[in-house]
């Protein structure tokens, strides 16, 4: 999921993901020789009459690719909001090909200061201390199905979004947006995984739904999937909900969001965001076959293990993410969800 910001005066745009994964905004440069910022828009700092330039520098690695660049300052336009001086990354190099394959060209990213790669402010923050949004929240709405009107509200709730009630729940580290899950992921009301309870970071920049590998392996069994993940299509509509239990209430997420049938994978395709490979950084996923090969389909959770100082860390993602109106509150340091109408 993606939208357009542009940078400098006149206004440069780029296409960026939005991120709350990580905490860093950067987009390609003039200054970058790699093959992905070739076919991608470049940031011309010698046209902008505000940019500023440092001897800075900044690398952030994310889960399948990594950039290295120079920090800058100069305005930051999202959605009309003017961020001035706003710190950004200039990339000048951008290994591998993932890059080179992604339909946007930069990641804005949504999460604490405490995360930033070379201490750099984050976006959200500047809006905050510049009094441009009128509430310290941000709030989420992504589509299934590659249907339009996904969309990130800067400083407002949409009402239109929360008329079955929010549930407020409270974070367990300022990094990442990052909860306690209570114990017990649950399908038909047995417990299959986090039975010891467990951490969750909610993060738009990461497409599937990601867990331990041990928890996958069991899940996976459980709803009759391979171990790589691929059911028959035909029993998608007898498949149960997998229940997440946080802060004491219940969030299901149907076969509806979990099942990618054939064709495109989740609207999105992979994004920055998560916690692989350093500080800020990513769980990309590179492009793949999402392809519904001989009536089979797949299911849209993935293993990886990342220990906390909490506990195991489950990431949800895109695919929890659609069931979900999500409200990102700076003001109360709490994620607020409430069930799609």
């Amino acid at each position: 999921y993606f939208g357009t910001i542009s940078i400098g005066t006149p206004a440069q745009e780029f296409t960026v993901i939005f991120d709350t994964g990580s905490s860093n905004l950067w987009v390609p440069s003039v200054y970058c020789s790699s093959k992905s910022c070739s076919n991608h828009k470049r940031f011309n700092p010698a046209d902008s009459s505000t940019f500023i330039s440092t001897n800075d520098s900044l690398y952030i690695a994310y889960g399948t690719g990594s950039m290295t660049g120079v920090l800058g300052y100069d305005t930051v336009t999202v959605t009309g909001i003017e961020v001035i001086h706003q710190i950004f990354g200039l990339s000048e190099t951008e290994p591998g090909d993932f890059f080179y394959y992604a339909p946007f060209d930069g990641i804005l990213g949504l999460a604490f200061p405490s995360i930033a790669s070379s201490g750099a402010t984050p976006v959200f923050d500047n809006m905050m201390a510049e009094g441009l949004v009128s509430k310290d929240l941000f709030s989420v709405y992504l589509s299934k199905n590659e249907q339009s009107g996904s969309f990130v509200l800067f400083g407002a709730i949409d009402p239109f979004y929360t008329t079955r009630g929010i549930t407020w729940i409270p974070l367990s580290a300022e990094t990442y947006w990052q909860i306690t899950m209570d114990r017990y992921v649950s399908i038909n009301g047995k417990s299959v995984a986090c039975s010891l309870g467990c951490q969750a970071i909610v993060d738009t920049g990461t497409s599937l739904l990601a867990m331990p590998n041990r928890a996958l392996g069991t899940i996976l069994r459980t709803l009759g999937a391979s171990s790589g993940g691929e059911i028959n299509c035909n029993s998608v509509s007898m498949l149960p909900d997998v229940v997440f239990h946080i802060n004491g209430k219940a969030f299901p997420v149907s076969p509806s969001a979990y099942v990618i049938e054939g064709g495109d994978p989740p609207a999105g395709g992979g994004g920055g965001g998560g916690v692989w490979g350093g500080p800020a950084a990513g769980n990309h996923h590179p492009p793949r076959p999402w392809l519904q090969s001989n009536g089979f389909c797949n299911l849209g959770f993935e293993g990886m293990n990342v220990p906390t100082e909490s506990g195991e860390l489950w990431i949800l993602g895109d695919i929890f993410i659609h069931e979900y109106y999500v409200i990102f509150n700076r003001a109360k340091n709490m994620v607020g969800l409430s069930p799609l109408p």
